[in-house]
C-alpha cells in the first residue's frame, strides 16, 4: 500500500554524475549502492521515479571542447558517459530486487532501450523506475535541460537536483562564507541573479511549464525521502 505520508507520487530526480564517484572519478561502488537503496525504498513505498543522471564523473565533454576538442565529439561522448552510468545504477537497483529501465535517447539496443515517452509512461505505472540515458540525444544541450524536458513529458509532480549542497546560494558557500542559502526563488530571480540552479535553457523550459524544482543535498542520507515527503531540505525553486 502506497505511504500515506508521501507528498510526491511521481517525480524526476536528476542526479550529477559527479555524486556517483565518491571522493574519486569513476563510480564508487558503495556510494552508487547507498543512492539505489534510498531510490529503491521509494519506489517501494509507491513512487514512481523517472531518473536523470550526469556523466561528469566519467567524461566532460565541454571541458576537452575547450581545450580543442570538436564540441559535437565532446557531448556525443559525454552522452555515452551518462548511459554507462544509467546502467550501473540499473543494476544497482535490480540487485535489490527494483525493476528498472534504460532508455538512452541514442540508439543503443544492445544495451538499453531506445526512448518512447509512451514506454516511459507504462514502465512508470508498472512501478518501474526509468533512467533516462543520453541527455536529450542532441549536442549542445546539458543533463540538466534533459532532466527538464523528461519531467515535463512523464507528467511529474516536482523535479528534484541531488546535489553537493544543500540548496541555492547568492553565492559558492565553498568560497563565500557569507552566501545566505534561499528556502524559495523564483525561476525569474535566479536568472536575474545569475545563480548557478541549471543552465539557463533548463530554467526557461521548467519556468515555463510551471515545473517546481527542489534542490537538496543527496548526500545527507535520508534526504530524498524528506523531500518527497514535502519537507524543506532544500531551497524549492517555482515559477514567479
Amino acid at each position: 500500500m502506497p505511504d500515506s505520508t508521501l507528498r510526491y507520487r511521481r517525480i524526476l530526480l536528476k542526479l550529477s554524475g559527479e555524486a556517483l564517484a565518491g571522493d574519486d572519478s569513476g563510480i564508487d561502488p558503495a556510494v552508487l549502492d547507498q543512492f539505489a537503496w534510498e531510490i529503491h525504498e521509494l519506489a517501494k513505498a509507491g513512487v514512481q521515479i523517472g531518473l536523470v543522471i550526469g556523466g561528469g564523473n566519467i567524461f566532460r565533454g565541454a571541458g576537452l571542447a575547450a581545450a580543442g576538442m570538436d564540441r559535437v565529439t565532446g557531448d556525443y561522448m559525454g552522452m555515452l558517459a551518462t548511459v554507462m552510468n544509467a546502467l550501473a545504477m540499473q543494476d544497482a537497483l535490480r540487485r535489490l530486487g527494483t525493476e528498472a529501465r534504460v532508455m538512452s535517447a541514442l540508439a543503443i539496443a544492445a544495451a538499453c532501450e531506445n526512448y518512447s515517452r509512451e514506454r516511459a509512461l507504462q514502465h512508470l505505472d508498472k512501478g518501474r523506475v526509468v533512467l533516462f540515458a543520453a541527455g536529450t540525444g542532441n549536442p549542445f544541450f546539458t543533463t540538466d535541460s534533459a532532466a527538464g524536458l523528461r519531467a515535463i513529458e512523464i507528467g511529474a509532480e516536482i523535479m528534484f537536483k541531488a546535489t553537493n549542497v544543500d540548496g541555492v546560494y547568492t553565492a559558492d558557500p565553498k568560497k563565500d562564507p557569507n552566501a545566505q542559502r534561499f528556502e524559495s526563488l523564483s525561476y525569474d530571480e535566479a536568472l536575474r541573479r545569475q545563480l548557478m540552479v541549471m543552465d539557463h535553457t533548463a530554467i526557461i523550459l521548467c519556468r515555463d511549464h510551471n515545473m517546481p524544482l527542489m534542490v537538496f543535498d543527496i548526500h545527507q542520507q535520508g534526504n530524498l525521502l524528506r523531500a518527497v515527503r514535502g519537507e524543506a531540505v532544500g531551497s524549492l525553486v517555482v515559477k514567479e
